[in-house]
């Protein structure tokens, strides 16, 4: 290695980088842009300290993961040194393939393309520049190695993915609800039969990170003000992508008017290398700076919505634990067009409505605890209260959210 790398993390404090291919993998250009995308999308408009980057997610993911192989290696489980670089490796790069403002415009500015599957493509890339080094990364990202539990590991319901965004988050936002017992969850796993269980001591660690998951959830990921911003970027996208492609000529990054223009699928991705290098390019300041560029755009859409962003007037939102019923949403509809006074083919952009859902535990995806006497179950029947199994029930909430008001000139 070039030299010994220490980075400074404010969650663990100083992670080390294990090795040369680690570390050449850090340093590529699309690795590096993850430090340009916001792990938490529009959240820092209601929590200001929520700044971290995927760059930060991915390193500390990577640190867990690390803990966690050591921590199964004491427990007398064999991993060679090239399993254990290879899920370092897997985890580090499971999110390489989020876009601008992570899951806020997922299926807006592409054409229903999943960041897994851009996160494999981006991998893929990668390995074919590194001379087939990730081949086994791959084959565990991809659920194809016969020892699963490290996939387990990288993508589940107790995977370190979540370990690590659960305590970055909740101590980036400083929502206290949200913090769990990391290290004695991954001190409490096991492997039996090839699967990620977890010893009983560790149950009551296992139904905090449920409840922790749950509460930020509501409070944070799906905090009403962030779905009001998340709508009001992606009718933004959605309204400069219909001028774009009807002609008029907007300003931005190449990467971000050349996506604007076109409606590209997951195949048109899988079949273009030129076209990954696009996406790769593009992160959060692509869009901030065609926001900041639209703000006196002649189209009052465009513009509106533009100086909204700038100035934090975001769309007043209205939550209900019921659906909206038929007379009330025409009401508003109605409402809105009145105190806006716009043409009502253009209302769609100022008025949204929808549902939010949050579930902290999928029963078919279950959370095994191995008991004191050598069973396996699921954490549901483990439990002693029945929160679990309430946790298990989608819970949806229903929203509409309008613009307060406009300037039409």
């Amino acid at each position: 290695m070039k030299s010994h790398k220490i980075l400074n993390d404010p969650v663990y404090g100083f992670i080390s980088i294990p090795s040369e291919l680690i570390f050449t993998i850090i340093d590529h250009p699309y690795f590096q842009r993850l430090r340009r995308i916001k792990q938490l999308g529009l959240t820092d408009l209601v929590y200001p300290g929520a700044l971290h980057t995927r760059f930060h997610h991915a390193i500390g993911a990577m640190h867990l993961m690390s803990i966690t192989l050591d921590n199964l290696r004491n427990k007398g489980h064999e991993i060679s040194n090239e399993e254990y670089e290879a899920c370092l490796i897997a985890i580090l790069l499971h999110d390489i393939g989020h876009g601008p403002f992570s899951h806020a415009l997922e299926y807006t500015l592409l054409k229903e393309v999943p960041h897994e599957d851009l996160s494999l493509l981006l991998m893929e890339s990668i390995n074919y520049q590194l001379n087939g080094q990730l081949n086994l990364a791959l084959r565990i990202f991809k659920n194809k190695y016969e020892r699963k539990f490290f996939h387990q590991l990288v993508s589940s319901q107790l995977d370190i993915d979540r370990l690590d965004y659960l305590q970055r988050d909740c101590f980036f936002t400083g929502v206290s609800e949200g913090t769990i017992g990391a290290d004695r969850i991954i001190k409490m796993m096991n492997i039996i039969d090839d699967q990620i269980v977890v010893e009983e001591k560790g149950l009551y660690s296992i139904e905090n990170f449920l409840s922790a998951r749950r509460l930020m959830y509501w409070q944070v990921y799906l905090h009403k003000t962030t779905v009001s911003a998340e709508k009001m970027l992606i009718n933004l996208i959605s309204r400069a992508k219909d001028l774009q492609q009807s002609g008029t000529k907007l300003k931005g990054s190449d990467e971000f008017v050349y996506l604007l223009e076109n409606n590209f699928t997951l195949e048109d991705f899988k079949a273009s290398k030129d076209l990954q290098e696009v996406f790769a390019g593009l992160d959060d300041f692509d869009i901030w700076g065609a926001i900041k560029l639209w703000k006196g755009n002649g189209d009052y859409i465009l513009r509106n919505i533009s100086n909204m962003f700038l100035l934090r007037n975001l769309f007043k939102i209205n939550l209900n634990n019921h659906p909206f019923p038929k007379e009330e949403l025409q009401e508003m509809e109605h409402q809105a067009l009145k105190s806006l006074k716009i043409p009502k083919e253009d209302l769609p952009y100022f008025f949204s409505y929808g549902s939010i859902s949050n579930n902290a535990y999928v029963a078919k995806e279950r959370i095994l605890i191995l008991t004191k006497k050598g069973n396996v179950i699921d954490v549901a029947q483990a439990a002693d209260l029945p929160n679990i199994k309430a946790m298990s029930k989608i819970v949806k909430k229903y929203y509409a959210c309008r613009a307060k008001k406009l300037t039409l000139r």
